[in-house]
Formats: structure tokens, sequence, C-alpha cells
């Protein structure tokens, strides 16, 4: 299997890194780079530049609107994206319900939606955990009535990240309660400025309101708002899912977040320590082996080939190597990654780029980054999965 690039494809590549060059404002890519607070604004500005160029959605077909791209050229555009320092597109419009309204909506609905995902100009949240059903999505409660041509939804989401910004929140709702738990699960699309909508933050570690608790009292819901057949949602949940759990691994970041590990820790003067260096060596050496895994996938699906279900795999290996990384760098600022003054560290008082990469908050950012072997389904689980669809056993 060859898993050189092509000539047109490094061609492809030089595109799009003058793209991002020329396109990425200067400011924007100065805060990714130094894991400073990315805005609303900052994250909402770079998915409209995507739009204007129909890249928001850049794995879309071109019958929805999108580039039309193969695996390959998406590959080269989010890794370009990446090391340039793009925020990370806020996967939950464009990566994750997209594909779903694509694959099983009505023509009216993707007319409707689609659009204003494409563009950045609609923010979309996801409602999926509650606080009885994070894995366990099939023991969802959060109830959908059928009254008319409604329904009335009640009941509780968690962990909704960003969804202090959401404009629509896709959701899991049951619609209803016999036979199977996963029968009876329906995919509903609401708007969050609903009547009966609240939104609650949840503030981390790190000072902020990145989840969010969605409650829903009596909230009115147009029924041309189901996606597909009503208790057929367990059947879409599964196809977004597949889509979030790559997403996950994002290969791309991990690659300019272990420069940033390098830049750290020579700041630090603690790369001159030979264990310290066979610890990156370490995470490098896993990076590299899961790009050789995104890319085999990547070479069989343009070959025309089924590439092994390696979703929950690729999940696994890259929310494991991002924690991985995220401790090397709280390990290598020392003292100086536990201080976190938001303002004071926004009003550049730390000075040249030495002192703003160790005074982040990496201490919060590893906490943070706990979550990743969680959400998306937890490791635990999809090490299960894999067994029964890789592996066979």
């Amino acid at each position: 299997m060859d898993l050189n690039f092509t000539p047109e494809e490094q061609a492809f590549r030089a595109q799009i890194r003058a793209w991002v060059a020329k396109s990425l404002p200067a400011e924007i890519s100065h805060k990714v780079h130094n894991a400073l607070r990315l805005t609303k604004a900052d994250m909402q500005a770079w998915a409209r530049i995507l739009g204007k160029e129909g890249w928001l959605g850049w794995g879309w077909p071109q019958q929805f609107g999108g580039p039309g791209w193969n695996s390959i050229q998406q590959h080269l555009f989010e890794e370009e994206c990446a090391l340039a320092g793009a925020p990370r597109v806020v996967p939950f419009g464009p990566v994750m319900v997209a594909p779903v309204i694509m694959a099983f909506g009505t023509p009216a609905q993707q007319q409707r939606f689609l659009p204003g995902i494409m563009s950045g100009e609609v923010w979309w949240s996801q409602g999926y955990s509650e606080p009885g059903s994070g894995s366990d999505l099939a023991s969802v409660k959060c109830k959908a009535e059928r009254k008319g041509d409604y329904y009335v939804v009640n009941g509780q989401k968690t962990w909704t990240t960003l969804g202090q910004h959401g404009d629509w929140i896709f959701c899991l709702v049951r619609t209803n309660n016999e036979g199977k738990p996963q029968t009876g699960i329906s995919f509903l699309l609401i708007d969050m400025k609903s009547p009966g909508v609240s939104v609650r933050p949840i503030v981390l570690l790190d000072g902020e309101p990145e989840v969010n608790e969605v409650w829903f009292d009596n909230v009115e819901v147009p029924a041309d708002q189901l996606i597909g057949e009503e208790n057929k949602g367990w059947t879409y949940a599964k196809h977004l899912l597949a889509h979030e759990r790559t997403n996950i691994a994002d290969v791309n970041r991990g690659k300019r977040e272990l420069e940033r590990l390098k830049r750290v820790a020579k700041a630090e003067g603690v790369y001159d320590d030979a264990r310290f260096r066979d610890e990156i060596a370490k995470v490098e050496v896993d990076l590299v082996a899961l790009e050789m895994m995104v890319l085999r996938v990547l070479a069989a699906a343009k070959n025309g080939k089924n590439s092994l279900d390696v979703a929950g795999l690729l999940k696994i290996r890259g929310s494991e190597i991002q924690q991985r990384y995220t401790e090397l760098m709280m390990l290598a600022g020392g003292p100086a990654s536990v201080p976190f003054i938001k303002d004071a560290m926004e009003a550049g008082w730390q000075g040249g780029f030495a002192a703003a990469a160790h005074v982040a908050p990496l201490a919060g950012t590893y906490f943070n980054y706990r979550k990743t072997t969680i959400y998306g389904g937890s490791n635990e689980v999809q090490r299960n999965i894999v067994a029964q669809t890789v592996l066979g056993s």
C-alpha cells in the first residue's frame, strides 16, 4: 500500500497552504499557537471565512454545496489548517449533524438547515448526554410527546459543549417506552431560542464555562423538525457517532501541539534532559503510528475498498495521545503551569513568546483533557466495540 502523496495531492496541499496563510487572521493564529482563550467571535470568524469559500463543509459532497473533495484532500485540508494555527472547527454542525441531515433528512430539511451550517452563521449544539445517560445513550429519558403538529419536550441534557452559544441543538429524545430502549428514541432538531429552553453553564477548573446543562420545560418543537422516522433515532445517532469518533482522533492538531510541547520544554530548559526527551519521542512515535492508521483508512477509501471499522480505535489512540502531550506540557512548565489569571494573560503582561508559552493554563488544560477518553463513547466501551467488529472476538 502506497502511503505517499501524489504530485497532484502535493499541489493541492500547496494551494491550501497558500490560501490559509492569506486568509487566517494573525491574531487568531497567535491565540491558537499559544493556547490563549478563543472567544465565540474568534471561532465564528474563522467559520465564516471558510463558509464564504464553501469549505466549512469540507467533507460534504458537491450536491449539498461542498467542494466534493476526496478523503485525501480532506485530510490535507485539515492538516494545513491545524498546522497554520486555525481554530478547530466546532464540529457539531458541519461534521456531525450535517451528515445526518444529508443521509436521513427530507429535501425540505436539507434546504432549510444545510446553508446556515455551511455559512457558519448558525451555531449548533449536541444534546446527547444526560445525568444518567453518558456512554449508555440508550437510557436517555428526555421525553418528546407528539401532540398534533408538535412534539412537547421535557427533560435535561448535560455536558453540552459550548451550548451557551447555541442557536440550534440536535437531541436524542424518548418517544416510546416499550420494547428495547434503543427502539424508542427519536432525533429532533430544536431551536434553542424556543420558550422553555434554558442553558446553565458549568464552570470548569480552568475557569471556562465550556460545558452546560440544557433544560427543556414543555418546549414545543414542530413535527417537521424530526429527522427520519419516529423511534429510529438510534440508527441516526450511530451514523453521527462514527463521524464524532474519527474527528476526536484529530491527528493534525496533535502534530501542532507536539511542536508546542517541544517549544515549552525548550523554553523551560527541560528539553536538555534525555529522559524528558524520551517521553516526547514516545508521544511522537505514537502520533506517527496514528497518522499511518489514518492514511491507511484514507488510502482504502480512495481505492474504493472498505476499510476496517476503526473509528473506535482512532478515538482510543487519539484521545490517549492528547492526554499524554497535555500532561508533558504541564510537567515541562512546572510551577508556572498552575496559575491562571485570564485577564492578565490576555492583557499581555507576560511579555515575550517564551513566557507566554509557559504561563498558559497548562494544568487547567491537563485536567480538562481527562474528558477525552470519556466523551464520544468511553474508551472502555470502544475497546469492546473494537474487539467485536475488528477482531471478531
